[in-house]
């Protein structure tokens, strides 16, 4: 069974850390990509802005809501 993953949400560590803990407390599974520690690692550069949180498509709409409310909150 293939499942697909959807991005929703890019941004800096600490700001992706947030919408994980929110994405925990509403139960969705998610994955994190963090581009910026792999190139780290690797000895490469890149944006500290390069982090990616996906989420199932199945569960792509209510994290989209709580995404959207995560937005508004950080931008305020």
């Amino acid at each position: 069974m293939a499942t697909e993953h959807i991005k929703i949400f890019s941004g800096s560590s600490i700001i992706v850390k947030g919408l994980q803990n929110l994405l925990d407390d509403n139960g969705i599974h998610y994955i994190i990509k963090d581009n910026f520690e792999s190139a780290r690692l690797a000895g490469f550069g890149e944006q500290m802005n390069s982090v990616e949180l996906h989420v199932l498509a199945d569960d792509q709409e209510k994290a989209k809501a709580i995404t959207d409310d995560y937005r508004k909150e950080i931008n305020s």
